[in-house]
Formats: C-alpha cells, sequence, structure tokens
C-alpha cells in the first residue's frame, strides 16, 4: 500500500532530488486512502459542509467510509460495473463526494459535469463519452429533459426527491458499522479513474482520461507539498464539482492527506464577505481560491474578520495579479503561493512553502517532475528566453499526468514533442529555476475562472440567423481575468445594433452555459484569416479597442 503520511516539505531542492513516485500494481482511492483513513482515524472529521442558508453536516472518515459503500452497493445493485462510464452533474451537496468515492470502489468511470451546462453540452458529452449512466441532482433535471434514449445511456440516477421517470431516486444512506460491505474487483494502478471534458480551440470539449494512479496517487503532490495539509488541517477550495479544480482541491488533494474537507454549497453569485466570515466561522487553516476571488476578497475589510487560523493561502487557475499578492499580505501576513497545472495534469509547478516567494512567479517545478521551457524542436531553451512549458515524459513518465484524449489521435500527436508532453502555454525560466508564465499558446479564454473554447461560443453565435461569420477572443479584464469579446459578420438583411448585440448575447446564453457568453460584440465587415482560411485570432486579440 502506498504510503500517505505527511512529509510536508522543508527543503525543496532535496526534496525534489530525492522524490520517487509510487507505482503500485493496484491502487484504489476509495479503499486505499478513505477506508485506511476511516480504520486509522475513524472519529476524525474528514468533510464539514455548509450551505447558505446555514445548515451545517458533519461527516468524520467512518461515517464517509460508510456511505461511500452504501452508494457503490447502490450503483452496482443497477447493474453499473468496473469500466462504464457515468456522467455526474450535482451541486456541492455531501452525495457528490459519497457517489463519486462509490465509483471508484467499484471502478466505475465518473465524469464531472458543472450544473451550468446546457441540455446541448450534456447531450454531446454523453455521445462522446459513451456513456452508460447519468447521476444528477433533482436541481439539474431540467437540463436533462429530452435527452432520454441518447447514446447509449440505459441508467438514470437522480439525487433528491421528486424526480419523475425514468429516473431512479437515489437516497444517502449508510452501512454497519465497521462493515466492508460488498467486495469488488481490485483496480489496477492504470485503470481509467475519471474523464473531464477541456475545452480547446479547433474542436468541441476534448476528453481528458484520468487513471486511478494519474489521480488518485499523482495528487499526493497537490495535496502534500503545495496545499502543505496534514491531517490536522481544515482545507477549504472554492471550486464546483464539474471542474478538475474540486479534484485538486476538494477530493483527491486533502484526502489524501487526510485533512479535513471544508465545503461550502453557495449557488448565488460569489459573495466575498460570505467567504471570509466562513474561513473565520469553520476556522479553515489553508485556502485555495482562483484570482477572480482573490481580486474581490482583498477589497474587502481583511481586518473586520478573525482569519487567524489560516496559515496557507495558495491560488490556482490563471496568474495573479501582484497588487492583490501584496494586499493580502499586508492584511493577513500570508502570501498568496501561487500553483500551476491543467486537468490534465496535477501540480507541476508552484511556489512551495519553502521556497522563497517571488511576486508574479509561477514557482518551481514539483517534485516528481521535471519541467522545461522548450523551442519547436523540443529543445530546452536558455534561460531568460520564452518557450513552450513542457514535462519531460521520457525515460520514464510521471504518475501525475494523464493517459490521453480519448478516441482524439490528432490532440494526442500534438502535445508530444520528443521527450515532452507540451502544455500549449508559455513561459520564460530565470537562471535561480524560477518560471515566469507569459501567456496561452492557444486561445482558450479564462474568465472568472472558467476555461472557454472559442469554438464552442462561435458555434453558438452560427447557429442565429442574423450570423455569417464570428470569431471569439478573450479580452483582458482586471476583474475577471479576461471578458469573452466576439468579432460578428451579419448575414445580409441584417443591420448592426445595440439591440442585436443584447440578442445574440442572451442567444449564447440560452445555447451554451451562461458563462460562455460575449460581453461584448463588436460588428465587422470581415475577419482576417490565414490564406487556408483559418481565422486569425492573434490579429484580433492585437487590434486597439474600439472606441466607446
Amino acid at each position: 500500500m502506498p504510503e500517505f503520511a505527511p512529509r510536508n516539505m522543508s527543503d525543496y531542492a532535496a526534496t525534489h532530488r530525492d522524490f520517487r513516485w509510487e507505482r503500485p500494481e493496484h491502487f484504489n482511492f476509495s479503499t486505499d486512502v478513505v477506508d485506511r483513513h476511516a480504520t486509522e482515524r475513524p472519529e476524525s472529521l474528514a468533510l464539514l459542509w455548509s450551505d447558505e442558508s446555514g445548515r451545517e453536516q458533519r461527516f468524520t472518515w467512518q461515517g464517509v467510509r460508510q456511505r461511500s459503500i452504501h452508494a457503490a452497493q447502490f450503483l452496482a445493485g443497477l447493474g453499473l460495473k468496473k469500466g462504464d462510464r457515468v456522467f455526474i452533474m450535482m451541486p456541492r451537496v455531501p452525495e457528490w463526494w459519497f457517489l463519486v468515492l462509490g465509483c471508484i470502489r467499484v471502478g466505475i468511470v465518473f465524469m464531472p459535469g458543472t450544473p451550468m451546462l446546457t441540455v446541448k453540452d450534456i447531450r454531446y458529452r454523453l455521445v462522446a463519452a459513451d456513456a452508460n449512466a447519468v447521476i444528477a441532482d433533482v436541481s439539474c433535471l431540467d437540463r436533462f429533459e429530452g435527452l432520454a434514449g441518447t447514446g447509449r445511456v440505459e441508467t438514470w440516477v437522480a439525487v433528491g426527491d421528486g424526480a419523475p421517470e425514468p429516473w431512479v431516486s437515489y437516497k444517502a444512506g449508510t452501512v454497519g458499522t465497521g462493515a466492508h460491505g460488498q467486495s469488488f474487483a481490485p483496480t489496477r494502478a492504470e485503470d481509467p479513474l475519471l474523464i473531464y471534458f477541456t475545452s480547446g480551440t479547433t474542436g468541441m470539449p476534448k476528453l481528458v482520461l484520468h487513471t486511478h494512479a494519474s489521480y488518485g496517487l499523482g495528487h499526493v503532490i497537490t495535496g502534500r507539498y503545495w496545499l502543505d495539509l496534514t491531517p490536522e488541517d481544515r482545507h477549504l477550495t472554492l471550486s464546483d464539482t464539474g471542474w478538475a479544480k474540486c479534484a485538486w482541491g476538494k477530493l483527491f488533494g486533502p484526502w489524501s492527506q487526510g485533512a479535513c474537507n471544508v465545503v461550502y454549497d453557495f449557488r448565488g453569485r460569489f459573495d466575498a464577505g460570505r467567504i471570509l466570515k466562513l474561513l473565520e466561522s469553520q476556522r479553515v487553516t489553508t485556502f485555495c481560491a482562483p484570482p477572480t476571488a482573490w481580486r474581490s476578497l482583498v477589497l474587502q475589510d481583511l481586518k473586520a474578520f478573525d482569519l487567524s487560523s489560516l496559515r496557507h493561502t495558495v491560488s490556482a487557475g490563471e496568474p495573479l495579479n501582484p497588487e492583490v499578492i501584496d494586499s493580502w499580505k499586508a492584511a493577513t501576513g500570508l502570501h498568496i503561493r501561487e500553483g500551476y497545472g491543467q486537468t490534465e495534469t496535477v501540480v507541476v509547478v508552484g511556489m512551495f512553502p519553502s521556497v522563497e516567494p517571488r511576486v508574479g512567479s509561477m514557482g518551481k517545478p514539483s517534485p516528481g517532475f521535471t519541467v522545461g521551457v522548450i523551442d519547436d524542436t523540443g529543445q530546452e531553451v536558455k534561460d531568460g528566453q520564452e518557450g513552450d512549458i513542457a514535462v519531460r515524459v521520457a525515460p520514464e513518465r510521471p504518475v501525475g499526468l494523464f493517459q490521453e484524449y480519448v478516441g482524439d489521435d490528432s490532440a494526442n500527436a500534438a502535445c508530444r514533442r520528443g521527450d515532452w508532453y507540451v502544455t500549449g502555454d508559455r513561459a520564460v525560466r530565470d537562471a535561480e529555476g524560477y518560471f515566469w508564465f507569459v501567456g496561452r499558446a492557444d486561445d482558450v479564454i479564462k474568465t472568472s475562472g472558467y476555461r472557454v473554447g472559442p469554438f464552442e461560443v462561435e458555434s453558438a453565435l452560427l447557429e442565429h440567423a442574423a450570423v455569417a461569420e464570428s470569431a471569439v477572443i478573450g479580452v483582458p479584464d482586471e476583474k475577471i481575468g479576461q471578458r469573452v469579446k466576439a468579432y460578428v459578420v451579419l448575414a445580409p438583411g441584417f443591420t448592426p445594433s445595440q439591440e442585436l448585440a443584447k440578442e445574440l448575447q442572451e442567444h449564447v446564453k440560452r445555447t451554451t452555459a451562461p458563462y460562455k457568453y460575449p460581453r461584448e460584440v463588436e460588428f465587422v465587415s470581415e475577419l482576417p484569416k490565414t490564406v487556408s482560411g483559418k481565422i486569425r485570432r492573434a490579429e484580433l486579440r492585437a487590434t486597439p479597442p474600439k472606441p466607446g
């Protein structure tokens, strides 16, 4: 069994030099990690849940194990088995964790989706991923109307009361104290664990496949070294359940180290004051938030809150403004330490606790990873020179790296350059080994902590009769990182107007997830293109803002 006792980093250079990946033949996060904590610390707090109404639920490690066994038995009782694929869409309710652990226990491949997805988004995912089943909260069922009979889905599970046919109602339960319940076939470390959907620029979302090792074992790096967790910690990560950040900071990261997972279920607009009050009332010790949230948090009167329990704060998702880091440190004495990774990876570069902070830097490579800045030929560039961020995958592939893009040979080939996995982002490494983020090599837009692929928004716009052509880019925004901007060439018979721009925005909101809609719409007579007909988004990004 892999060793999960916390060994927090006190000497970065020595830890990075001496680290070796655990590579067991078999591994299962539910049985090897959760059950181990439940045996060694059965009454310790594992999950501390609350919501906007003030409700609170506490679950010990023993309770989490019992409920995950119940979930596994329930799913197996429906005929689901190892290797089946289940799309799961739920808000931050405790049952999400129990059902996910139940899937892992059985060997079912779970595929998370944010509750913000639309019917169109969901249909694509069910078909592309060849899903066998769906698990959804009753609050999300309207997004599944008309999808019965889609693809291979035969099993529909609803969490909560009042679900109509063909939905089967799931009710959380427990099994007898200390019971291990039904036995399931052991999972190999390289068996499929989960699939995430990630947006790109040249097509619909790609399917990112992780194994039981790459996330279940790989996120030991995230939890132990970057989040700096121990069993005595209470950790809060701000993320909904549909994003990979949830796996990083609300599942594998904290629970690999036996820390208590603090979950706050809010479904309205982000309220910085409420989050600060939560940090105070729940005595949170370690905290992770995206830059969008940090920018709002530092605008509050931080001295009005008792944040003395906090000892470690981190940020990920996109670069964080230096002034935000300085403001937080001035008020709390804590440096916001950045971390870099992707849906395809665990944290691969970070400002680890034993690394001297450099404001504006991504940090240094994670233990277990050789990270370089390379050129188009796959050779490392000189320090101080810009290039592509890449992870060495030969002669030994790091455990914390995804298996493949499912059914996408071109994407799998494009991300490999010699002995390197190419992340698609660009950076500069200085003479002391610090990485400095430059920008994205592709066109993915990061807005309010979400990743938006231009192709999806463009496709939605083209469904409107008024649109002949469209191109979508990200425009820098101090509050949300980037805002989505659409350039639109109108079809004959349509005239540019503010009313039409608003109509197109509402159309995108209805057609795809609301956070993807263009906050700006600019009407143009033509779009810049290459000789092969591809839109030159880089040229659009370089275009000065239109007056007014």
